[in-house]
């Protein structure tokens, strides 16, 4: 069993290591590849980070899909998650399960702004969440709006966790 202390900024570390001063952070077992495809899968909401121009970080919760190990988001060109990514295309992406056992995966990556083709990708995100007429005549309903776009995320980087591993049985 590992004994664990938790700082105030909430990062834990193993007293053992205390002495050597090293700051060890512990990592729940990772799911694997084909837990972390059902979580992206499944997950209702992804959180997008992109850095503001302050250096502050602006996150999104937004409807998403994943496709060919690719994150597809469809947004408006005048939200501030598109201003801040033709300005720095490196984003996070955060999928997680809000029920017990918790699990997720975090993203890092870099977006891309895609105008190609963007109301049949939006109505593909979309089914996601509702019936394909519905998706359909809302990401019509949206173009006309404003503009839209797609954000593809090309990851370079997944950390994933699942607390139903924890060896603690502190989460379960």
């Amino acid at each position: 069993m590992r004994i664990l202390a938790t700082l105030k900024s909430g990062v834990s570390f193993c007293p053992k290591y205390r002495k050597e001063k090293k700051l060890m952070v512990f990592q729940e077992p990772p799911l694997t590849s084909q837990e972390t495809d059902a979580v992206l899968q499944k997950a209702p909401i992804a959180t997008l980070c992109t850095h503001n121009e302050d250096g502050t970080i602006h996150a999104a919760p937004v409807w998403f899909k994943y496709q060919d190990g690719n994150i597809m988001f469809g947004t408006q060109e005048d939200t501030r998650r598109v201003k801040n990514i033709k300005q720095n295309q490196d984003v996070t992406v955060v999928v997680d399960v809000e029920q017990p056992p918790f699990k997720g995966v975090v993203i890092y990556g870099k977006a891309r702004l895609d105008y190609d083709d963007v109301v049949a990708k939006r109505v593909s995100i979309f089914e996601k969440y509702m019936p394909t007429k519905n998706a359909q005549g809302l990401a019509e309903g949206l173009k006309k709006l404003r503009t839209p776009v797609i954000i593809q995320v090309k990851p370079s980087k997944t950390v994933t966790y699942d607390y139903a591993k924890d060896e603690t049985g502190l989460f379960k």
